[in-house]
């Protein structure tokens, strides 16, 4: 059990653990504390220190109100579907590098003595004195892990082979390896491996589901990646430094071939993140496959704000459990019918390629399992996503005077100078619009999207679309006779994107998404000559925080708020920067939307990949 588990656990138990003077301080219920939890918090006592000190400190920083009179904690809350969790089991929005890089703990894999990358060695160097300096606890190896020993009982032949191992403890955040060639007698013993795995996997486990670390120590002992010394591989990440691609990052190859070579250079690396180094040029990669190039001397802009955000908040998807599941008839949902019209619509953009089947893409078996188990049991990924925010819902009036407000009631665990209920449930935010205070309903928030994996531009009515809703907390309904255990239908990775973006619009930009709005997301960017009148783009300076979190969602709720605060009239469409990842869009019209796009691609000014961030980030600086 790791330090969140237990607090996790303690917390469940009604025990109350805070920080006071340095000294760790606890409150039980009568009978609950026994011999075995004392023991596990005399063992991890500095940790849960640590820890609770990290909490502190964020929870601080979380309360104080940004410009829109709003604080990160209330903001998170609301796109979160949080409103009904308590302060100890909600975790706040970080959107600070700095304050990400002083919450990290790294480690690097010692080199091998005939490891001879002299650029990745020197690059190495540099990287660990950068993340220093901006607060990152970089461990020795030593110190970062811990030995084990394991045994495995090989199929048939019933011998037991034991290994000793040096495992990375699962608070770390990342452990950053090198890449090496593999030699010929080790090519033999990962086949041999590997052989043995789908033997022990069909005749003794029949194909059970069993934990990413336990698969890892049955399949990898032959293998020489850092992954298989990893204790708890859903918290740590593996980073691998390596030369630069230069195919990858060849402007001239198109975003579809780069697809491939990005997947199976994380592939053959097996990590979370892959580095590429040359002696001008830093390249990083990830899930998200940007082909983002950094020249060597803006190392420090490199590192804290695409590197620190990316080991911070790793890429994971929504799960099930996070929301209420219910049903819905999509032939008499109008704006499930505009979604697939959307989707067809952009089809000769080109800005959505096909997704692709893990089988397909992952050749062995143990590596297909462990991806399944950290995909939640999606069996495709694919790029991109479109969606549709039905017009917001609102029960009474949308917006009241600064005296209705002060009758209004508190909400526990919000501040009263932000977020208040009326006697009939619902609720409201005190928000500042171009300098004056402003009490705006939150309205509840529903749309449509494309399931996760599947075709945008030719989506089925009937199995591809799902209904999402954000109230107090977060509502999920599919297709009427669609059974999620059955079939392979999971909501995008983007849900806190989708519904930031919609709640944000609805209380910021009303006159976007009052008839409701599509919404698309490509991974690429626009050309900054490509935009019109009544058009703008926000976030090109945002930290490059990965989908699927809601520190993103939380980014493109400011981008949205930000415009109320500025000079801009009748919106008719907006962009939402995200660096490393690329472009949400949302318009207040179907046909306004898919007109614009097709002719930035049709005069080249909206491309796949990263061609036209910098004229962006250029347009940026001159404002």
């Amino acid at each position: 059990m790791n330090v969140h588990e237990l607090l996790e656990n303690l917390t469940q138990n009604g025990i109350d653990l805070w920080v006071n003077n340095n000294k760790l301080n606890l409150r039980s219920p009568k009978g609950v504390m026994t011999p075995e939890i004392q023991a596990e918090l005399t063992a991890h006592k500095t940790e849960i220190l640590t820890l609770l000190r990290d909490r502190d400190v964020a929870l601080k920083a979380a309360f104080v109100p940004l410009s829109i009179g709003l604080s990160l904690q209330t903001i998170g809350r609301l796109i979160g579907g949080f409103i009904e969790e308590s302060s100890v089991e909600y975790k706040p929005p970080v959107i600070d590098p700095k304050v990400m890089a002083q919450k990290l703990t790294i480690t690097f894999r010692p080199l091998s003595k005939n490891y001879n990358q002299l650029e990745v060695i020197k690059f190495q160097e540099e990287l660990a004195a950068k993340l220093k300096e901006y607060g990152v606890k970089v461990l020795p190896w030593q110190e970062a892990t811990i030995e084990l020993s394991y045994e495995i009982t090989l199929p048939i032949s019933k011998l037991n082979k034991r290994f000793k191992i040096r495992s990375v403890k699962s608070e770390i955040d990342a452990v950053i390896d090198v890449e090496k060639s593999p030699g010929y007698i080790r090519k033999l013993g990962v086949l041999a491996a590997e052989t043995l795995y789908q033997m022990y996997s069909r005749f003794i486990l029949k194909d059970r589901e069993i934990s990413v670390s336990r698969i890892a120590k049955l399949s990898s002992w032959a293998e020489d990646h850092v992954a298989k010394y990893i204790e708890d591989p859903t918290n740590t990440q593996v980073i691998t430094l390596t030369e630069i691609d230069k195919e990858f990052t060849n402007p001239v190859i198109s975003y579809q071939e780069k697809i491939n070579i990005g997947l199976n250079t994380l592939i053959r690396t097996f990590s979370e993140m892959v580095i590429g180094v040359s002696h001008e040029k830093i390249s990083i990669l990830n899930m998200n496959l940007s082909d983002s190039v950094f020249p060597k001397n803006e190392m420090g802009h490199f590192v804290l704000n695409s590197l620190v955000p990316k080991v911070f908040v790793p890429i994971y998807p929504l799960l099930l459990s996070r929301f209420t599941l219910g049903q819905y008839n999509p032939h008499e949902s109008s704006y499930a019918a505009k979604l697939v019209k959307l989707g067809n619509d952009l089809a000769s953009t080109g800005l959505f390629p096909p997704g692709f089947k893990l089988c397909e893409v992952i050749k062995r078996k143990s590596h297909r399992d462990i991806v399944n188990v950290i995909v939640n049991g999606r069996t495709g990924v694919s790029y991109g996503f479109v969606a549709y925010a039905e017009p917001p819902q609102y029960v009474g009036q949308p917006e009241i005077t600064e005296n209705e407000w002060q009758n209004l009631l508190s909400v526990a665990g919000f501040s009263s100078d932000e977020f208040r209920q009326n006697d009939k449930g619902r609720y409201y935010i005190k928000t500042k619009i171009k300098g004056e205070y402003r009490f705006k309903q939150i309205p509840d928030i529903w749309l449509v999207s494309s399931r996760s994996g599947s075709n945008k531009t030719d989506l089925k009515l009937e199995s591809d679309i799902i209904r999402i809703g954000l109230k107090e907390k977060l509502f999920l309904q599919l297709p009427q006779s669609i059974h999620p255990e059955l079939v392979d239908i999971k909501p995008s990775y983007d849900i806190y994107v989708m519904l930031a973006i919609s709640l944000s619009a609805a209380l910021y930009t009303p006159e976007i998404i009052k008839n409701g709005a599509p919404i698309v997301h490509f991974h690429g960017y626009p050309a900054s000559d490509w935009f019109q009148a009544n058009e703008y783009y926000v976030g090109v300076n945002n930290p490059s925080v990965p989908c699927g979190t809601y520190e993103s969602g939380v980014l493109n709720f400011l981008g949205i708020s930000s415009l109320a605060n500025q000079e801009v009239e009748n919106t008719a469409l907006v962009s939402l920067v995200e660096p490393d990842h690329g472009t949400n869009f949302i318009a207040h019209d179907l046909e306004y939307l898919v007109e614009r796009l097709k002719i930035g691609c049709q005069q080249n000014q909206i491309e796949l990949g990263g061609k036209h961030f910098a004229s962006l980030k250029a347009k940026v600086s001159d404002r």
